[in-house]
């Protein structure tokens, strides 16, 4: 039985094994993916939810809110939304993101936007299906720390 619910620090093992099949090309550091999810986990304006089919995680969605002076109001931003390769084409993606749209609502939301990579066009079809709309181009710069 497919159930959503809030993700916890317990899920971080299969949360990484979802990570890997959204970024295979990318080496993903448990230790800091779990500082990050421990860290979001006691922020308001983080928020983590699953997808479990009995008990198995099978999807995640990541919700960031911030207030914006564009919006006059507070933006969500989707971070990151997958789901597994044996589980896609089900639903579940629609699960999360309808369950998100209800947190950003609660949270007073005026809209929430994401982005995703060029080569995505499955991933495009699939938020142009829900209502999303193509409207900004995304820069991006990497710093030193």
């Amino acid at each position: 039985m497919i159930e959503i619910r809030r993700l916890t620090i317990e899920d971080l093992n299969g949360l990484i094994k979802l990570l890997e099949q959204l970024w295979p090309d990318k080496s993903i550091d448990t230790d800091a993916v779990g500082g990050v999810i421990e860290k979001g986990l006691k922020n308001v304006y983080q928020v983590y939810i699953c997808a479990t089919d009995n008990e198995k995680l099978i999807g995640y969605c990541s919700l960031t809110i911030k207030n914006s002076l564009w919006m006059s109001a507070n933006l969500g931003n989707i971070e990151e939304l997958v789901v597994d390769s044996k589980y896609r084409n089900q639903g579940i993606g629609k699960l999360l993101m309808n369950e998100i749209e209800i947190i950003a609502k609660n949270h007073d939301c005026k809209r929430i936007e994401l982005d995703s990579a060029f080569h995505r066009t499955k991933a495009h079809e699939f938020y142009e299906k829900l209502g999303f709309k193509k409207r900004a181009c995304l820069f991006t710069k990497e710093i030193e720390i």
